[in-house]
Order: C-alpha cells, then sequence, then structure tokens
C-alpha cells in the first residue's frame, strides 16, 4: 500500500511493538501445542503447572492491553523462567539452553543490545550456580532420562551459550546500528520530501492566487477590449454626433463601472467646454441647463481643455485644481482625458468620475486614453459627415435649380410645352396646359387618379427626384389601373426623363462647344496684329460677324473725359 510521507515513521520502538504483537499471536497458538506434551511427559505436577502457568501468563499478554515495554519485559523474564525450569529438570543437556538463548536473543531485540549482555550476564551466573549445585549434589535433577553431568559438561555447554549470545547480541547490535542509521537517513529524506512538499504547497498556492489574479485581469481586459469594441461598433454604426456621444458615454460607463462619463465640447471661439453627453443622473440635469466651463480656468476639465494635457485626481479631496460639482457629490476619483485631432487641435475633454478613491490604474488609464483617441476620431469624422451631408443638401438644392433653369430654357428654345397622342393623332403644344390634378402632383410628387367621368391618371415626371414635367394618361370606358400598367408608364416615363434631359445636355454643350469655337478663333485673329487700331477694327469686325445686323461700338476710355476715341 502507498503510504504518504506525513503517514510514514521510521522508528524501530514501531518495529519492536509490532514485532512484539506477532510473537506473542504466536507463541500464544504455537504454546499451546507445545506446553500439551510438556505438561503430560512432565516428570512432576510442579512442573507441569509451572508450563501451565507460563502459558496463561503468555496468553493474557497477547490479549491484554498493556505498555509494549511491560510486555517485552513480561515475555523476556517468562522465556528467562523457563530456562531456569530447564536447568532444574534437565540440567545443561536440556531445554535450558535454547529458553537462555531465547531470552538473551528477546531482551537484544525488544530492548537493545545491552540488555542483551546484561541478561547473557544472568545466563552465565545461573550456569555457573546451578551448575556446582547439580554437581555437589545440593539439588538433584528431576529428570532421571538425563545424567546431570560433570564440571567439564557444564563448562563446555556455558561456553556454547556463551559464544551463542555473543554472536546474537553482537549481530543484533550491528543490526540496531545500521537500522538507526537506515532510520537517520529515512528521516533526513523524509524531512526533505515534507519541506519539499512544503514548498510545492506554496508554490502551487502561489501559482493559484497568480492564476486567479491573472484571471481577475483577464476578465477586466476582455471588459475593457468589450467596451473598446462596442464604441467601435458606435462609431462605425453611428454618423450623427448627438447619437454617438451619448453610446460612447453609456458603453464606457457599462463596462468599466464609473460613476459619470461625461464628454465635453470646446466651442468654436475656445472660450467654454460645454458638456455634450453624460451617462449619470447628475449629467442629466447639467445637460438640461446647458453645462460648461470656462477653458483653463474652472475644475480638471477646464484645465484639461486650457493645456490640452491628461489630469487625473485619484483623491479629489486632496487636488487643488478639482471642482466640487454639487451635480456629482459621490465623486472620489476623475480622470480628464483631451480629445485632440490628427492635426494637434483639441476638440473636447473626456471626463471620467469613479466613486472610489484610487479607481484608476495604469491598464485603465491606457485602455481610456485609447478609447479617448477614438472618441477624438469619431466626432471628427461626425463633424465632417454633417459637413460633408450640409454640402451635399446644398449642392443638390443648386442641382434642382439649375435642373428647373435649364429644362424651361431648354423647352422655351425649343418652343415646346407638350405633346398630345390622342388615337392616331399626335399635336405638339406650345404653350402650356392645365392638367388634371396638376396641382395634387406637385405638392405629393405622386400620381393622380380620377373616376369622374373618364378614367384618368396624371404622373409625375421626375428626374433624379425634382418633378420636371407631367404625364396624363386618360380612357374612354372607367379603367382601374393596374399595378403592372403603372409600372409600364413610370418606366416609360422615367427614360423619356432621362433621353430628354441627355439631348438638352448635348444641345448645351454643343452650344457651349460652339462658343468657345467662336470666341478662340475671335481671340487667334486679334492677336495676330500689333497695331492698336488694327486690334480694335478686328475686335469689332469679328464681334459684328457673330452677331448679325447688330451695331457694335467699342470706344476707349482716356484720361480726358471729353476726348475719347471710338471705332
Amino acid at each position: 500500500m502507498n503510504q504518504s510521507p506525513d503517514n510514514i515513521e521510521f522508528s524501530y520502538t514501531n518495529w519492536r511493538a509490532g514485532f512484539l504483537r506477532i510473537t506473542l499471536i504466536g507463541a500464544s497458538i504455537f504454546g499451546l501445542i507445545a506446553v500439551i506434551p510438556g505438561v503430560l511427559g512432565a516428570s512432576s505436577p510442579v512442573y507441569a503447572g509451572l508450563y501451565i502457568g507460563f502459558y496463561l501468563v503468555l496468553l493474557s499478554l497477547t490479549i491484554l492491553r498493556v505498555p509494549s515495554s511491560v510486555k517485552s519485559g513480561a515475555v523476556v523474564i517468562l522465556v528467562f523462567c523457563l530456562g531456569i525450569v530447564g536447568l532444574t529438570e534437565s540440567g545443561i543437556r536440556g531445554d535450558a539452553p535454547v529458553f537462555m538463548l531465547g531470552a538473551i536473543t528477546m531482551a537484544s531485540l525488544l530492548f537493545s543490545w545491552k540488555t542483551g549482555w546484561v541478561v547473557t550476564g544472568f545466563t552465565m551466573l545461573f550456569f555457573l550456580v546451578f551448575g556446582w549445585l547439580i554437581i555437589s549434589g545440593t539439588i538433584s535433577i528431576t529428570s532421571a532420562d538425563v545424567t546431570p553431568g560433570n564440571t567439564e559438561t557444564w563448562a563446555s555447554g556455558s561456553t556454547s551459550v556463551l559464544l551463542l549470545a555473543a554472536l546474537i547480541v553482537n549481530g543484533i547490535r550491528l543490526t540496531q546500528n545500521e537500522f538507526g542509521k537506515a532510520q537517520s537517513r529515512a528521516q533526513i529524506v523524509l524531512n526533505e520530501v515534507q519541506d519539499e512538499k512544503f514548498t510545492l504547497e506554496q508554490r502551487v498556492e502561489k501559482r493559484t492566487q497568480d492564476l486567479a489574479n491573472a484571471n481577475k485581469t483577464n476578465e477586466h481586459r476582455a471588459q475593457m477590449f468589450q467596451a473598446i469594441a462596442q464604441v467601435t461598433r458606435a462609431i462605425i454604426s453611428t454618423q450623427n454626433l448627438q447619437d454617438l456621444l451619448p453610446q460612447i458615454t453609456q458603453a464606457i460607463s457599462q463596462h468599466f463601472n464609473f460613476y459619470h462619463v461625461g464628454i465635453f465640447l470646446i466651442s468654436a471661439n475656445k472660450d467654454y467646454a460645454t458638456l455634450s453627453a453624460a451617462n449619470s443622473e447628475g449629467g442629466q440635469k447639467m445637460l438640461e441647463r446647458n453645462h460648461k466651463l470656462r477653458v483653463g480656468q474652472v475644475g480638471i476639465v477646464g484645465y484639461v481643455a486650457g493645456t490640452s494635457k491628461p489630469r487625473i485626481a485619484l483623491d479629489t479631496g486632496a487636488d487643488a485644481i478639482y471642482f466640487n460639482n454639487p451635480d456629482l457629490p459621490e465623486t472620489r476619483s476623475e480622470m480628464a482625458l483631451p480629445l485632440i485631432q490628427v492635426n494637434g487641435e483639441i476638440i473636447g475633454v473626456l471626463d471620467i468620475q469613479s466613486i472610489e478613491p484610487n479607481a484608476f490604474n495604469r491598464e485603465d488609464i491606457e485602455i481610456l486614453i485609447t478609447l479617448a483617441d477614438q472618441v477624438s476620431v469619431a466626432i471628427a469624422n461626425a463633424r465632417l459627415y454633417e459637413e460633408t451631408q450640409k454640402t451635399l443638401i446644398e449642392a443638390e438644392m443648386l442641382y434642382r435649380r439649375d435642373l428647373q433653369t435649364g429644362w424651361k430654357k431648354y423647352t422655351r428654345s425649343q418652343k415646346i410645352a407638350g405633346v398630345r397622342r390622342s388615337g392616331m393623332t399626335t399635336n405638339l403644344y406650345t404653350k402650356s396646359i392645365k392638367l388634371p390634378g396638376a396641382a395634387e402632383v406637385i405638392s405629393s410628387g405622386s400620381a393622380y387618379f380620377s373616376n369622374d367621368e373618364n378614367s384618368q391618371t396624371t404622373i409625375p415626371v421626375k428626374l433624379r427626384g425634382e418633378i420636371v414635367g407631367m404625364l396624363n394618361v386618360k380612357t374612354d370606358e372607367e379603367h382601374k389601373w393596374t399595378g403592372d400598367e403603372m409600372d409600364i408608364i413610370t418606366a416609360i416615363v422615367e427614360r423619356a426623363a432621362l433621353s430628354i434631359e441627355s439631348a438638352r445636355l448635348l444641345a448645351e454643350s454643343r452650344k457651349n462647344a460652339e462658343k468657345e469655337r467662336i470666341v478662340s478663333e475671335i481671340s487667334a485673329k486679334i492677336s495676330a496684329y500689333t497695331n492698336r487700331d488694327n486690334i480694335l477694327q478686328a475686335a469689332v469686325t469679328e464681334i459684328g460677324r457673330a452677331l448679325p445686323g447688330a451695331e457694335v461700338i467699342l470706344q476707349m476710355q482716356n484720361n480726358n473725359k471729353n476726348n475719347a476715341d471710338t471705332r
């Protein structure tokens, strides 16, 4: 099973506790198997009782919840006591050396190698005491199958046990030392892992915070770009300055969450900055009373209008130039940006106010400066559009006037006022006649229908939106004019008007060309002479030829009013 570093503890004490628990469980199971033949084969009832008592103690240590140190000491003593019982029952040749070595091993493992040496010392002491007692006959071995042995037997057995004990204790000592070193190294690694984990957690936390800040910044930037996009759409879709400026103030306020956004336009004589659009309730009040500030004198807006430089008040209470406007009492921060045309001329001021102190950061300022540049271009374009529209209207009016004048001159020169066709007969009119519904057609610009006696209609003849004539169509029977019939009549009338206009323009062009030709010829002939009299005579002669039957007098005026030269 995988464990996290926080759940790993390299402790010899924990290992001892686990080893002791497993040992007790194993001893309880296999001890029962061993105690039964031991009791049955005991040399006396006392030994049988001791074996049963030792097993019950072992079973109690396994079941009861007592400290591990108590259990460890009890196990060592229990095994050591089994060794002593073995000495009294079978001497050095029985199970006593095994139990004694077991006690030495358990003491070394469950406590330390030093404890193992202590138990080894007690073992040698008991071997010495019991060996002397048994050899001297003071006590006798209870088992009849084992001889007590002599001094050499006990010395040989004790030496063997001592050598095995030395090997066991020393081996455990080396193992414990290596285990301690491994534990130290593992603890160092664990500490490093925990330090690295803590460092990684800090990094993750920092990165998470950075990501949160980045997301917040990106959201703010997205709102900024959305505001720029909306202002750009308003600039593209709206040409009227009166509609454009309120849309810009609303877009900036909505996406930046500003308390007040206003646009001031500077008057033609550069003395006042007049509020032209605003989003706030206070701004609407100022618009109603035509709020304006004197350039270069009143407030931050006046300062910017006079210097053409941006002005930011992060704390309006500490800004000496700030103008305390009663219509905007909640203002705590204000920024005014100049609206400058391409030629460097200031045309207005973008005024932005917030209820938060220190409301404008560097990124906001850069974006708003970009917006201010766009607003400047939009205002310039809107003004140019209005001027262009005004020029187009004036040109249209001049064109219509010239068109009417030209058609009147053309009809007079052609000595024709209209054409009438009835059946197979076509007649030309030199004077205008009154057509039914003519007044209605001129005032409304649309067709007139009449069903009084005959079904007839009067249709305006339009040329580029200007009425230059009328067409009257009349039937002998009652007739309802269909859409297709009206479309055919209208199309024919429009094409006829265009053809007549082309003929008129061609005639005027030919007439102007003829004038230019005559003037050019006369100029060429006059330019051929160098003498004054010859020049005057040539001029008079050529004018007389150009105007047959006319009397031409050319008089030169000098300083003496009574002395004039006439040719």
